[in-house]
C-alpha cells in the first residue's frame, strides 16, 4: 500500500500492527482511538462521557498531526459497548465535535474491561 503514515506522541500507540492514521491522496483514515491518556497509557474516566471526550481528544491529535481537524471529518464511527449510553454518549460527542456534524454510524460490540467507547474518522483534507 502506498500512501503516507500519521503519527504522533499527542495520541496512545496500541501493541498492534496499524497505523494511527494513513493518508492516501486526500483521504485520512484515523484508526480506532480509544480513552487512553497518551503520556501514561491509562484509561481516563469510567463514564461514557469521560471517555468520549478523551477518544475525541486522540482521534483530534491524529487529525492535527495530518494537518487536519474536525472540520475536516466526513465519517466518525461509534463504537460503544451498551446502546444504554447512546444519551450519554450524544451529549458529550455533540460538545466535542460541534456543527455541523459529520456522518456517523454507531455500532455495539464488546471491548475490553473499562473501555466504554472507540472512535474511527474518516478525513477529506484539502491538497
Amino acid at each position: 500500500m502506498t500512501g503516507t503514515v500519521i503519527s504522533t506522541e499527542n495520541a496512545p500507540t496500541l501493541p498492534a500492527p496499524l497505523s494511527q492514521g494513513i493518508r492516501k491522496g486526500p483521504i485520512l483514515q484515523v484508526s480506532g482511538q480509544l480513552p487512553f491518556d497518551p503520556a501514561t497509557g491509562d484509561v481516563v474516566g469510567t463514564t461514557v462521557a469521560e471517555q468520549t471526550a478523551q477518544t475525541l481528544r486522540n482521534v483530534t491529535a491524529v487529525l492535527q498531526a495530518a494537518g487536519a481537524g474536525l472540520e475536516d471529518v466526513v465519517m466518525l464511527r461509534v463504537y460503544l459497548t451498551t446502546p444504554a449510553h447512546l444519551p450519554e454518549l450524544n451529549d458529550a460527542y455533540a460538545a466535542a465535535v460541534g456543527e455541523p456534524f459529520p456522518a456517523r454510524t454507531t455500532v455495539y460490540m464488546q471491548l475490553p474491561p473499562g473501555l466504554l467507547v472507540e472512535i474511527d474518522a474518516l478525513a477529506v483534507l484539502d491538497d
